[in-house]
């Protein structure tokens, strides 16, 4: 199996509800749109698909439950987008779990749960970077490095 991922798809309680929160809460374009599913490109070769929670469980043949036991993050250019993303979540309805704040590793970020408890982190973490083909490159940031 290659070292990849594709797609990640999130089991949702209402998919009308989770539309209206990513699509116009967060202003995401759907890369498909159909009446029970919605695919949003979130990066080279990755997408992230709403999919009804129900459905999920009769595709994979186990019961799915609502929430997520792991973390999916996106990582911002500045404190200050970190912030702006927050804030557009909380607008939108997301339950914020940690208003944005230095973090231990030396950059800053937050937490919000979207309307079925998926959690997101928001952060900027000046040790991220991306090339030009996709490959994430990670530095240690001292506290100290990671100004606004």
């Amino acid at each position: 199996m290659n070292q990849q991922l594709s797609l990640v798809t999130l089991g949702v309680e209402d998919l009308k509800v989770s539309r209206r929160f990513y699509s116009h809460g967060l202003g995401w374009t759907p890369l498909l749109d159909l009446d029970e599913i919605v695919f949003y490109q979130v990066g080279k070769g990755l997408a992230l698909a709403l999919f009804p929670l129900a459905d999920l469980g009769a595709d994979t043949g186990h019961v799915a439950t609502a929430g997520t036991p792991f973390t999916l993050a996106q990582n911002l250019d500045s404190p200050a987008a970190v912030d702006m993303v927050v804030q557009r979540a909380r607008a939108a309805g997301a339950t914020v779990l940690k208003e944005p704040q230095r973090a231990a590793f030396g950059g800053y970020h937050g937490y919000f749960a979207d309307p079925d408890g998926h959690r997101w982190e928001v952060c900027h973490n000046p040790g991220w970077s991306v090339a030009d083909d996709g490959t994430v490159t990670l530095t240690a940031v001292e506290a100290a490095d990671a100004g606004d």
